[in-house]
């Protein structure tokens, strides 16, 4: 659910905390050598398939900046700043890179180890010069200049304007991008199974040592330390009592007391994906309402799951959801059930495509998503149940087992 919002708490970090060697944390052991790397060969059929797209969509190459999908087809991880520095992937042949000239080395070393890497082409330019310019006498060379080139929507405004400026054909690269990214092959899929299974030992371990007078942010350490010793590093949003009915949370400072309601939203990162995985439960003994909520959600929750196959809009995932919570009498629309039920995942914690409204877009087996409904009563509590989901071949999966009650909501 909260993948901006935990990137600034994981920034900041929680505060430290001391964590006794025999407490369900301190008992908590490494699980790194559970992840498989992505092979070269997996990265070079990606390629393929985005240049089958590109065939099937009359573009001639894509322009790729640093960033999530950089790192995805090429491995190459490189942060964005005001120069360009980039990937060039034609419709035939290979890729080409763009760097600035003082960076080459650098750039070089992370190139070695992309498909065809080591022979690849690096086009560097100055500190005075533009690397636009150099881009497209690049494309000139490939027999591509006045081709249809893609850029992603995520691709800086500073670089897609720089590229307007040499007059290239720019049009949207993201339907190629996405359209590769949102089919996970089994490799993808093992390491999201893994990075959940993980969130969900941490949080468990973290709920075990919960208690009365807690803070929020003490909470947050536990779920940091849990994830830290389980090899791969996390966090979570907490959110106490009224603050679990804000979705993403408060600056407000927050205290356990008796009968609290604990709602919290986390994830890790294995081999560069995501989970997202949210729990509520109770400090001590839930009332009759909190359970009656806590039940419709957990409901919602399996109505969306059962919906979901491929062939099937994306809305109408959302609505089988949402139809379970209105008809409980928390409706109608948005007035309880804030926000979509889920997020297309994978390198990003949230990616295209989205179990929302309007999207009518059918799904296809080996795509993944959050499946998160929750309602939120404002000044009272909220209950969210979020877990991974993957599409089957006839139906779908969660990568995690459901939760049970507010009172139990890690039991076997």
């Amino acid at each position: 659910m909260t993948a901006g919002v935990l990137r600034a708490q994981r920034g900041g970090g929680p505060p430290p905390i001391d964590i006794p060697a025999d407490s369900p944390i301190g008992r908590l052991k490494s699980r790194r050598s559970e992840a498989k790397a992505i092979t070269g060969a997996e990265r070079s059929d990606r390629l393929e398939r985005a240049r089958k797209l590109m065939r099937e969509q009359k573009v001639d190459a894509i322009v790729v900046a640093g960033g999530t999908s950089l790192d995805y087809f090429t491995s190459i991880r490189w942060g964005n700043s005001e120069r360009f520095f980039g990937a060039v992937i034609p419709v035939k042949g290979e890729p080409f890179y763009i760097s600035p000239a003082f960076e080459e080395d650098r750039a070089r070393e992370q190139i070695a180890k992309a498909p065809g890497g080591k022979e690849a082409k690096v086009l560097v330019w100055q500190e005075d010069e533009s690397p636009y310019g150099l881009l497209a006498q690049g494309l000139k060379d490939r027999g591509l200049a006045g081709g249809k080139i893609g850029v992603e929507e995520t691709m800086k405004f500073v670089f897609a304007d720089g590229l307007e400026h040499v007059k290239l054909n720019i049009v949207s690269g993201t339907p190629i991008t996405a359209g590769v990214r949102q089919i996970k092959t089994p490799t993808e899929i093992a390491l999201m199974r893994l990075a959940s299974s993980v969130t969900l030992q941490a949080f468990e371990a973290a709920y075990k040592m919960a208690h009365v007078g807690m803070t929020h942010t003490e909470m947050g350490a536990l779920v940091s330390a849990a994830h830290a010793k389980l090899g791969f590093p996390g966090g979570g949003l907490v959110l106490f009592d009224e603050y679990s009915a804000v979705p993403h949370g408060t600056t407000m400072p927050q205290r356990a007391k008796e009968g609290s309601v604990v709602l919290i939203d986390g994830g890790t990162t294995v081999e560069g994906y995501q989970s997202d995985i949210t729990r509520t439960f109770v400090i001590g003994k839930a009332t009759d309402k909190m359970n009656k909520v806590f039940d419709l959600v957990l409901k919602a929750q399996s109505a969306a799951l059962k919906q979901a196959k491929p062939g099937v809009a994306a809305e109408s995932v959302d609505a089988a959801a949402r139809r379970v919570i209105v008809d409980g009498g928390y409706g109608p629309g948005y007035m309880y059930f804030t926000h979509r039920v889920g997020h297309g995942m994978g390198m990003d914690g949230h990616e295209w495509p989205y179990l929302v409204p309007q999207n009518k877009m059918p799904l296809a087996p080996h795509m993944t998503f959050s499946d998160e409904p929750g309602i939120y009563i404002r000044g009272e509590f909220g209950v969210r149940l979020e877990d991974d989901m993957h599409i089957t071949e006839n139906g779908a999966e969660l990568l995690t087992p459901q939760s049970h009650s507010l009172e139990d909501p890690f039991g076997k």
